[in-house]
């Protein structure tokens, strides 16, 4: 199931949607994850990545995706530099210029699989090539991996991501060429 293209916004984030972002978060990771990453895991990074990066909001590359009452039900964007290690990534082919970084993308667990995941990276690797970038990479949860497959991501390998000291999470290493 789709849903119909008259009920989806897409729009570029504000730092006025953080608590929007937030409670999407906090509805997505729990009940996705799970069926993927061991409650030990789970509880620890839960947490830390479940909160809106207020940057990302105001960098003019982070998109929303509203359903037709205004709700977000969607959200991702991208940088032009790897990720910081304290934010929860930092990708190996950060080193490269020509790289975009997928950055924080989440759907609503009501509405996966209905075309707002692939409606929120095909604007955002629309954007991506107009900025001149040839590639992006990903740090696919280990959930997300058919997804991003779907959408013309590789898989690279395996990588754990520091989420802070003594708080790993198991990642893929993912990327994509951008024609």
């Amino acid at each position: 199931m789709t849903l119909p293209s008259d009920t989806l916004i897409l729009r570029h984030a504000t730092p006025a949607d953080l608590a929007a972002v937030d409670g999407l978060l906090a509805r997505s990771y729990p009940r996705l994850l799970a069926p993927d990453y061991p409650p030990s895991v789970l509880v620890l990074a839960v947490p830390i990545i479940s909160r809106a990066r207020p940057e990302l909001l105001a960098s003019g590359r982070y998109w929303v995706a509203e359903d037709a009452a205004g709700r977000v039900i969607g959200a991702g964007g991208w940088s032009g530099h790897a990720p910081s290690p304290g934010d929860g990534s930092g990708g190996v082919a950060g080193r490269l210029a020509a790289v975009a970084h997928v950055r924080h993308v989440a759907t609503d667990p009501d509405v996966v699989r209905q075309g707002v995941g692939r409606a929120l990276m095909a604007r955002v690797m629309d954007e991506v090539r107009a900025a001149g970038f040839v590639a992006m990479d990903c740090m696919s949860t280990r959930t997300a991996v058919p997804f991003y497959a779907a959408v013309g991501f590789r898989e690279i390998g395996p990588i754990v991501v520091s989420l802070a000291p003594a708080i790993d999470f198991p990642a893929v290493q993912m990327v994509c060429d951008l024609p």
